[in-house]
């Protein structure tokens, strides 16, 4: 399998392309991105179910996504998000979305994840709530 390489810098032009010509419903589709991008790497951490998050978190490192991570039953918690990017709300959509995946798929029915506290908004890091529906 291969992978392209994005910088933050250039996810952060991208996000403000889609924020001139959509505004904020623009963070929708980077949501759904998410979910697209978190599917495979959902299933490849359900290969050891006993460790998912434990593989869901090197995985999420390995491919850049953040530099630390911890999952608990209702909390995610993210450092050094790709997707940070100053100013007055929350960011990192698609990270949002393959959180949303990987709990989806680990739990086997929906869950909504919400972006609490985001450090593109001063926070030392960002906090998203897993509710299950």
């Amino acid at each position: 399998m291969r992978y392209v390489k994005i910088d933050q810098a250039e996810l952060r032009k991208i996000l403000e392309l889609y924020e001139g010509v959509m505004s904020h419903a623009c963070h929708g589709l980077f949501f759904k991105e998410g979910s697209v991008i978190g599917t495979d790497m959902a299933e490849e951490a359900l290969k050891d179910r006993p460790k998912f998050f434990e593989r869901a978190a090197a995985v999420l490192k390995e491919r850049g996504w953040v530099e630390e991570v911890t999952f608990s039953d209702g909390e995610v918690i993210a450092r050094g998000s790709i997707e940070v990017t100053p100013g007055d709300i929350p960011t990192c959509h698609r990270l949002r979305g393959i959180l949303r995946e990987f709990y989806e798929r680990f739990k086997g029915g929906r869950v909504k994840c919400t972006e609490e506290m985001c450090a593109s908004t001063g926070h030392p890091e960002c906090r998203f709530r897993i509710e299950e529906m």
